[in-house]
């Protein structure tokens, strides 16, 4: 690996732990939180649909592509993000209130706005060929940062109360506004607003465009329908937030890392096409695991079984599906297209929300179960995914093959 690929897989790895921390929050920090203050799991599904701005992202990334350097947006973004943290154990959790809505609003909207700069500055630095190794890291601090806020936390909640939590995590986003302000520059190609019209149609009309938009859509659909109630399932269990903190966050991290490490050297030997059938097949069975605890009531040490499955089987996908994201976008319109493609992957948390429905209706088991289920689908859309990689089809020699342009 040359000297220039190592400084930029650096800041790869920086930039996206601090794009990973507020999912981290909002997804697994935020559930326990209100759960140990009683509110119930209808309302903690309801609170899903504040990530809005995650799914609705595109209709301001245009300004991030018109308008100054992409890495000028990243650390304004953390610095409100770090506010949110200091403000939101103030009020009353217990009986949400509106000013405690609208903060909670606050974070996905700044978090989303971050992602869609982080996601085109990444774009514009990595070159073609660099695709899988970027992606295997960035998965992988992607998801330590999402065990480091939604379960690392968990360890410090008795010992030092919320309160304590959110402070800190108050700090960590302000140094991660300060780190990132020193990010390379990387050229942006300011296109004038019609020919930036026409170049953003002729993406979105390309030949199977409808087929790759509904494979976007719901390749993921399994695990974030399943995500809310993971850790309800835990605290309903009897678990204390030191033992979830445990499950995420020691064999949790490594299995994360592992499987995104892994899953990103695959995606790089195999192909992008086969590695998102191959590898999205062991994330859709990682929702079995937790069917099997719920369903047989297993012990603890099965749940810890099926957690770090999980970690693994979702690094192993979420390698592959970023590298195929990044391919088909084009560097001057990064920030637009790549807000587009994850807006719609985004769209699909809101499923997420009717989750503690389904679990009230028919128990965490078949719940789980459904789960497996929805994330297949996707898999008939494979053919149309391959035309727009543009890969000719190969296996453990990607180097003897000419990367394509897709976008």
């Amino acid at each position: 690996m040359n000297g220039n690929l190592k400084k930029k897989l650096a800041w790869i790895s920086l930039l996206y732990f601090a794009e990973g921390l507020p999912l981290g929050v909002v997804a697994d920090l935020l559930p326990v939180y209100f759960r140990q203050h009683g509110v119930s799991l209808k309302a903690i599904g309801f609170m899903f649909f504040l990530t809005l701005p995650w799914a609705i992202k595109f209709l301001w990334s245009p300004l991030v592509d018109r308008f100054g350097e992409r890495r000028a947006w990243i650390s304004p973004c953390l610095a409100i993000l770090a506010v949110s943290m200091l403000l939101l154990p103030l009020p009353d959790p217990s009986h949400p209130s509106t000013a405690l809505w609208i903060l909670l609003l606050l974070i996905p909207l700044a978090s989303a706005t971050q992602d869609i700069a982080i996601d085109a500055y990444s774009i514009g630095l990595i070159s073609k060929g660099e695709e899988g190794i970027a992606n295997g890291v960035r998965a992988s601090f992607y998801r330590v940062a999402l065990v480091v806020s939604g379960g690392a936390t968990m360890f410090l909640v008795t010992p030092l109360g919320w309160r304590a939590v959110y402070i800190l995590l108050a700090l960590l986003f302000g140094l991660l506004a300060l780190l990132l302000w020193k990010v390379p520059s990387v050229p942006v190609v300011h296109e004038p607003p019609r020919e930036w019209a026409r170049h953003l149609l002729k993406f979105l009309t390309r030949p199977g465009s409808l087929a790759v938009f509904l494979f976007i859509l719901t390749y993921k659909l399994g695990d974030l329908v399943m995500g809310p109630m993971v850790k309800p399932f835990w605290v309903d269990r009897g678990m204390t937030p030191e033992s979830i903190g445990a499950i995420s966050t020691t064999g949790g991290v490594v299995m994360s890392i592992c499987g995104a490490l892994i899953g990103g050297w695959l995606t790089s030997r195999i192909g992008i096409s086969r590695g998102l059938w191959i590898l999205g097949l062991f994330q859709a069975v990682s929702n079995l695991g937790y069917a099997a605890v719920a369903h047989w009531n297993l012990a603890i040490p099965f749940l810890y079984g099926a957690s770090l499955f999980e970690s693994f089987s979702a690094g192993l996908g979420s390698a592959a599906f970023l590298s195929f994201l990044m391919r088909i976008c084009d560097k001057d319109q990064a920030a637009t297209q790549y807000a587009l493609l994850s807006a719609l992957f985004g769209v699909t948390r809101f499923f997420g929300g009717f989750s503690g429905i389904g679990v009230e209706q028919l128990g965490y088991a078949p719940f789980f179960l459904l789960t497996f289920f929805l994330a297949l689908p996707c898999y008939i859309l494979l053919p149309w995914v391959r035309g727009w990689i543009g890969e000719t089809e190969y296996f453990l020699a990607p180097k003897d093959k000419k990367d394509q342009t897709c976008a």
